[in-house]
């Protein structure tokens, strides 16, 4: 019978954020892949779990999955850790996980801690729909490109960040998203955890204040400000039932004049109501 691959979640700070479970597996399994095996071994070492460990990490994965792919349909049970969180989501493991699905392998993923969706319940910034977008490019002209399509996307968005970029990437932000609102989480579940949020002028202000910024970041990102075209009201009604006699449905017809004209679709939809009704008492 083929073994089992787990992809178990790690603390990303405070260790009594493993889980029971977690716990439970590591210690049943027959090897643990690490991205850094001497981390991992401090971990392993405080709840006393004594499995053999393995390095595997983005230098390697290419050339080891294949043959972990080829223990694990001979019996084995792997598990896979990173050094913080969960594998695979900015971290090594999607190229075993693909391999294991495609060779009838059972891959089970243990819960742990996600410091984008720690940052994102915290924020305060509308939670869905949203998009993680992993870390910014470290040359300022592809973030600059990053951010531009970030805020295409037109809702709230999720990302890493060095603490010594942190400063130049909101306001590379600030150039696509206009003065919109960000949490910057720092540290999180550690001993000095921080969570500023505001605008982003606001927070850069607050933030060029310090001597050094330091530790993990995650920042969060709400709507770009969309600047709203001047426009009038037999303008925006009559783009609207131009897109309707186009065959586009009502829903989609607001929202896409919401967007051409720079405004929210509950406002679109309000105007075009009471266009409609002062039409009817002509």
């Amino acid at each position: 019978m083929p073994g089992k691959l787990l992809i178990v979640g790690t603390p990303i700070g405070n260790l009594t954020d493993l889980s029971p479970r977690a716990i439970d597996a590591l210690k049943s399994v027959d090897t643990i892949l690490c991205e850094d095996t001497r981390h991992t071994r401090k971990l392993l070492t405080h709840f006393g779990i004594e499995t053999a460990t393995e390095s595997y990490h983005e230098h390697n994965e290419d050339e080891k999955a294949p043959r972990l792919i080829e223990r694990l349909e001979n019996g084995a049970t792997l598990a896979l850790v990173s050094d913080a969180g969960l594998p695979v989501v900015s971290d090594p493991g999607y190229r075993i996980v693909r391999l294991a699905r495609e060779h009838g392998i059972a891959v089970e993923p243990i819960p742990g801690p996600f410091a984008g969706v720690l940052a994102l319940v915290a924020s305060g910034l509308a939670p869905l729909p949203f998009t993680f977008l992993g870390f910014t490019p470290h040359r300022q002209g592809q973030r600059r490109d990053f951010y531009r399509r970030a805020a295409e996307l037109g809702h709230t968005v999720i990302i890493y960040e060095a603490p010594e970029r942190v400063l130049a990437s909101l306001q590379d932000a600030r150039e696509s998203f206009g003065d919109a609102e960000v949490t910057v989480a720092r540290e999180l579940t550690k001993m000095h955890e921080e969570i500023v949020g505001g605008t982003i002028d606001s927070v850069i202000e607050q933030l060029k204040t310090r001597d050094s910024i330091k530790g993990e970041i995650t920042l969060v990102l709400g709507a770009p400000i969309v600047e709203a075209a001047e426009t009038s009201r037999e303008e925006l009604t009559a783009e609207f039932q131009r897109l309707r006699d186009s065959g586009m449905r009502r829903n989609d017809a607001v929202k896409t004049v919401a967007e051409k004209f720079g405004m929210r679709k509950n406002d679109v939809y309000r105007l075009l109501i009471n266009t409609a009704r002062a039409n009817l008492t002509k």
